[in-house]
Parts: structure tokens; sequence; C-alpha cells
């Protein structure tokens, strides 16, 4: 059971819809880089077939021509690559400076990587996995950083992408400008279940964002059913199968209640105290044979739903 991927619209031949204020600076951009490249490119072959066909050699008597020196042809091929140039420099720094400089208004998001989820939280205390919820026509910051290697944020709609580096902390910025549902990635390399790194993010009206934020929906759901939940939002099928392959980590179907040995060679029996400590603390007794990789969800996930996992993996021992 992993993440779902939502579907990410295209706008045109070559890139996703624009769905943010900076993604039409930066489409214009490169646009306007690619359509120099083309000319360019146009323009040196034609040269060439030019050339090729009005120099070539057609009898056995033709000799190469004395050629002269024009400072009026150099100065003219120089000049205009020149200009040129200096002009996409400051297309793109116009870009640049907009993407990266965030309105001092703007709603600040921490973000926190780690293998292989997504941690979001909100000023009000909100915690979210994998699902990144923000107000559409507002500014929006985040701020990350990474609790084990490299990891790196991309939305391709909002066209932001910036590298989450352990031990620092990286922002970006954007203001969405379309009610809608779209993907979030990690483009860096982190490990096996890389490819599963994902998040959906939902752009929401004001008062439906807000509803999000005081969000109390799952208060009355059963443990085993939020659970259910709680372990697809929060990635854990990247390295968990449920249908009994082996992964990243062990399989969850029918481990309750057995013994495990541990690497250090001790025994354990697999039940509620284990499992939570398992989640809250990970590493602390690592199962023989798996690599000490899964992510400390301590002050990650609360109580209520650590609880609901454990009940959810009891549930698929049943």
């Amino acid at each position: 059971m992993t993440q779902t991927l939502p579907s990410i619209e295209i706008d045109s031949f070559w890139l996703p819809r624009k769905a943010s204020t900076v993604a039409q600076d930066l489409d214009w951009a490169f646009y306007y880089v690619y359509g120099w490249s083309v000319l360019m490119f146009i323009g040196v072959v034609a040269a060439m077939l030019y050339f090729a066909y009005r120099y070539r050699r057609r009898t056995d008597k033709d000799v190469t021509s004395e050629i002269d020196h024009s400072t009026k042809l150099e100065v003219i091929w120089t000049a205009i690559p020149v200009a040129i140039v200096v002009s996409i420099f400051f297309v793109g720094l116009k870009g640049y400076i907009d993407a990266m400089v965030a309105p001092a208004s703007a709603y600040e998001i921490q973000v926190t990587a780690q293998k292989w989820s997504w941690v979001f939280t909100y000023p009000n205390g909100k915690i979210s996995m994998n699902e990144l919820a923000v107000p559409k026509d507002r500014p929006v910051r985040l701020i990350m950083s990474s609790k084990d290697v490299i990891h790196s944020l991309w939305i391709p709609e909002f066209r932001i992408k910036q590298d989450v580096v352990p031990g620092n902390y990286t922002t970006l910025w954007f203001e969405a400008t379309e009610e809608s549902e779209t993907a979030l990635l990690c483009t860096e390399y982190c490990g096996t279940s890389h490819s599963d790194m994902l998040a959906t993010v939902k752009v929401l009206p004001e008062d439906k964002f807000q509803e999000f934020l005081e969000d109390g929906a799952d208060a009355d759901m059963p443990p085993a059913e939020l659970g259910k939940k709680v372990f697809a939002s929060s990635g854990c099928g990247a390295c968990h199968s449920l249908e009994g392959v082996k992964g990243v980590g062990p399989a969850l179907n029918g481990i309750f209640g057995k013994t495990h040995e541990m690497s250090d060679g001790s025994q354990v029996v697999v039940d509620e105290a284990y499992l939570r400590e398992s989640i809250t603390v990970s590493n602390a007794k690592l199962v023989k044979g798996f690599p000490p990789v899964m992510p400390v969800f301590k002050g990650v996930l609360n109580d209520r739903q650590v609880d609901a996992l454990v009940a959810f993996i009891k549930s698929q021992s049943q």
C-alpha cells in the first residue's frame, strides 16, 4: 500500500500547467532561451549548408582564395551573441529573484524530509504526513530540513524545486492560483524507496483551508480503520508489505504474536509494546537481516495515531 501520485496536468507540449504566480515568469524564461536556441541552430545549420554548397570544389583547378581580415564582420558576430546572452541573463535574473524572495506576509509551513516521507507542520501545531494543504491566492513559504540524507522537494505545477539538506534549512515560496490537487516528489535519489517518496498538494479556498487546520474528522474513526489511513499517509507501504513480500523492512501481515530474532541475537515477541516502540523509536530493536533505515515517528505521529497503527497491524494477523 503505497502513496498514490496525483495526476499532473499538461499545459503545453513541454510543461505542466501553470498553477502558481512564479510559473509564468519561469515559463517565459524557458521559452525565451528555447526560442533563441532554435533560431541560432537554424541559422548556423543554414549558413553551414550554404557555404558548403557555395564554396564547394568544382574542378581540380579550384584553389582556396586569400581571405582578408574583416573587423566589421568580427564585431557583428561578437556583439549580437553578447547582446542575446545579456538579455537571457536579465530574463533569468528576474525569474530567479521573483522565485527566491518570499513576500514578508507569506504563511510559513515547516517541512521535514526523511526516508521516505514528508512531514508538514503548520503554525497552529497541526502535523500532516505526505499531504500538504495550502490556501489559494496566498503566499506560502516552506522552511525545509532533512533528518537523514539530502532530499529535494519538487512541485512541477508550481515550478518550484529545492534541495532539502540535513543539518540546515532551505526555503521555497509560492502562491497557488487554482483550487486543485497536484503532486509533490523527491528528485534527489535517497535510497531504495526513493520513487515512493511522494505527497499530495491540496490547494484550498481560505475557508476550506481553515477547516483543514481544525480538522477532527478522524475523531470517530475505529482504531484499525484510522491506522490504515495513517499507514497510507505516512508512507509505511514504501518499506513494509502487507502481502508477505520482503522489502526494506519486514512484511507486516501475520506478524503480530510471532517471535522475531533481533540483530543482536535476542528474541522478541511482536506485541503491542514492541510495535509501539518500533514506530516511535524505530531502531531501538532491529530485526535481523534488515538495515537500520526506518525513520523515527516520535513527535511526528500523536499517541492516537500510533495506537491506531498498532491496531491496524494487529488486524493484519486476524
